[in-house]
């Protein structure tokens, strides 16, 4: 699926709703929010940092999913598409980047 799918389904879940999208502030601090319980979850799973006893795992992939769920939303309300942006974002890292790591040997 394009990310302008994942954005009409998330523009189409916030406009049933008369506050719509949050002002941006308001968006920033949710993404760090989300950020940080994806961090606290990575740093329990592969830091130094163990969890409490009796401490449940997250879900790793939920908690990324809910950063992207609030990155659409900003960028729903900015009027972004962020097909356009991946695209532009990968030529300049495919450019800038090109031999900056070691490539595995090709297949024959």
């Amino acid at each position: 699926m394009a990310m302008t799918a994942y954005q009409a389904r998330v523009d189409r879940w916030i406009s049933q709703f008369e506050e719509g999208y949050f002002h941006p502030l308001t968006n920033l601090a949710r993404l760090t929010e989300e950020v940080g319980e994806f961090a606290r979850e990575v740093n329990h799973r592969f830091g130094q940092k163990p969890k409490k006893p009796g401490e449940a795992d997250a879900d790793l992939a939920m908690e990324m999913a809910d950063i992207l769920f609030v990155l659409i939303c900003m960028a729903n309300r900015e009027g972004i598409d962020l097909d356009a942006a991946f695209d532009r974002m990968m030529i300049k890292v495919e450019t800038r980047d090109a031999n900056r790591w070691t490539r595995k040997p090709t297949a024959p």
